[in-house]
């Protein structure tokens, strides 16, 4: 007759440490926003948001975050760079680190214009630290740009959209981000104007 007892207890745990686990957790929001030059020497702001949870450093479970998403004004191409951590770290298979990817026919490295695909990094951030994770990062970080669109515009007529992005770049951009705990006013990065891109179509 103590079983049903012990398994009522059991479940109980059993719902409860998920509970735990979130509770223990401080969220943060990220973000970056900067000047910079697209593919084709036009002056453009990108922006870099991600997100992280970090939890005490005597608890069992270690710190996670969002892949970092990295968008140029003026332009639908996003960026996703990911670490070792994330389940989209499978199909990033172009090295360590925190890095993206090139897609084939539509990236090529800027230096030769040699088409860049799934196994080419095109995107890192820290390029010097193979086991960087995004967790990890501080303030400031290195964004290294290696690829360049293979086309600038997608689609034809009013079907068409500018796939642009920052221009590539034989040394890391230093970029300074804020942090702040997720939901505060603050915490939201600032739309990117558009008025600049309809100034240029």
């Amino acid at each position: 007759m103590k079983y049903p007892g012990f398994f009522r207890s059991l479940s109980l745990c059993v719902a409860v440490v998920p509970l735990l686990l979130s509770g223990c957790a401080s969220y943060y929001s990220h973000y970056a926003v900067f000047p910079a030059e697209n593919s084709q020497g036009e002056a453009r702001q990108v922006k870099l948001t991600w997100q992280t949870a970090e939890y005490p450093g005597w608890w069992v479970v270690d710190n996670k975050s969002t892949p970092i998403t990295i968008e140029t004004q003026c332009s639908a191409r996003k960026w996703r760079l990911v670490d070792d951590s994330h389940d989209e770290a499978g199909g990033a298979d172009c090295g360590n680190g925190i890095r993206a990817c090139g897609v084939q026919g539509e990236d090529v490295l800027a230096r030769n214009d040699t088409p860049a695909g799934p196994g080419t990094r095109c995107m890192a951030i820290n390029p010097g630290e193979p086991d960087a994770r995004i967790t990890d990062i501080d303030s400031s970080l290195g964004l290294l740009v290696s690829c360049q669109p293979a086309r600038t515009v997608r689609g034809s007529g009013d079907d068409s959209e500018h796939i642009d992005y920052i221009r590539a770049s034989a040394v890391p951009y230093t970029i300074y981000s804020r942090k702040s705990p997720r939901g505060r006013l603050n915490a939201r990065p600032p739309e990117l104007d558009d008025a600049v891109c309809e100034d240029n179509d």
